[in-house]
């Protein structure tokens, strides 16, 4: 995090001198003194961060992909002659630890053109699909693999 907060500190600054470098320093340090000592912040989680950086890259890639894959099929469908909806609300429980995770997968599918998240209490979640086939395998997408890697 003090990594972040500092890179950010130069790229607001636009240049590099010594008197910015040694300032964003001494501002980082402090930024980060203050989210340990009043926000709770942790070195710990500093780590937990840095080991789920790749799975995040990966699902944010992942993302991005299923997002441009289901707004083409989406597309498809509302530009097609004969093509109708066939909307259905599906439930499947995700099995996945922890709240942060289950509301990451509820704000995905709802990202995700063609689905949207009606109800997710704990792993319980119930999907809205514009087509039956589009909430096929939804507790085991994609989503729910790479979450389930998370540490």
């Amino acid at each position: 995090m003090p990594i972040l907060f500092f890179l950010l500190w130069i790229v607001l600054n636009g240049r590099i001198t010594l008197e910015i470098v040694l300032f964003g320093i001494a501002v980082t340090a402090l930024i980060y003194a203050f989210l340990i000592k009043v926000l709770g912040y942790s070195v710990a989680m500093d780590v937990r961060i840095a080991r789920n950086l790749p799975v995040g890259i990966v699902y944010a890639l992942n993302l991005i992909w299923e997002v441009i894959k289901a707004s083409v099929t989406v597309i498809g469908v509302a530009l097609a002659p004969g093509a109708k909806p066939d909307p259905v609300l599906v439930e499947f429980h995700s099995g996945l630890p922890g709240r942060f995770l289950n509301v990451l997968l509820a704000n995905s599918i709802t990202l995700t053109p063609g689905t949207i998240t009606v109800f997710q209490k704990g792993d319980h979640f119930v999907v809205h699909a514009l087509r039956r086939e589009y909430a096929e395998g939804l507790g085991e997408s994609s989503f729910v693999k790479l979450l389930r890697r998370f540490v």
